[in-house]
């Protein structure tokens, strides 16, 4: 590994040498050494700057890993009711605009592209509402590259007209570079809407639904 600057040669005249190294070392105390190709250590805690990749790497069981900075991050809602056009039907949900989204994910209607690969903790809320007295049944599931994710699926019912309640869950996803996320959800009755509140003396609006997204880890 090397820094890529060099310290100044000695010379006879150790004064100046020493001068010469001072400004050195105030050029270059601040800055990481680079890793260089597959650089690998048998010492832990060492901290390079991975110039391949552009983000800084710390050394751990024998290899380096990301340390994962201040991207790839998103707060999103949805501020109006939400309405399916048809039971039993996908449809993804689409975020409003502007909102609130990091270096590392863009976001385009209801898809959300990752960037950078890693882990991510995805948090998603839904306030479901029904105007029927009779069982109305809500699905919500994650949408990666156009493929339902096997196994992700929330369901929830209502059965009092009138009735609200808040559907959530939090969950690790690795996604790769480039791909794209969606938030799906159906309904098997019309009567059946994800609802925003109004604002009241005490207490401010209630998004119909909501998505938080931080990356954790490389």
């Amino acid at each position: 590994m090397s820094l890529g600057y060099n310290p100044p040669p000695l010379t006879p005249d150790l004064y100046v040498w020493g001068q010469s190294l001072i400004a050195y070392l105030q050029r270059t105390a601040s800055r990481l050494a680079f890793r260089r190709g597959d650089a690998r250590t048998s010492e832990d805690g060492v901290i390079l700057w991975d110039e391949v990749n552009g983000y800084p790497v710390v050394s751990k069981a024998g290899s380096f890993r990301q340390i994962v900075l201040a991207d790839g991050y998103s707060m999103l809602a949805i501020t109006g009711d939400v309405v399916a056009a048809a039971i039993n039907t996908a449809y993804p949900l689409t975020w409003d605009s502007p909102a609130i989204v990091g270096d590392g994910i863009t976001l385009s209607g209801s898809e959300l592209t990752f960037v950078e690969s890693g882990f991510y903790a995805i948090s998603f809320a839904a306030q479901i509402q029904s105007a029927s007295a009779a069982d109305v049944n809500f699905w919500f599931w994650p949408r990666v590259n156009t493929v339902d994710v096997p196994g992700s699926t929330i369901k929830s019912s209502l059965h009092n007209n009138g009735g609200t309640n808040v559907v959530s869950r939090t969950s690790i996803f690795y996604f790769d570079a480039g791909d794209v996320l969606q938030a799906m959800w159906a309904v098997d009755r019309l009567d059946g809407i994800l609802s925003e509140e109004a604002a009241t003396a005490f207490a401010p609006v209630t998004p119909a639904v909501t998505l938080s997204i931080t990356r954790v880890r490389a």
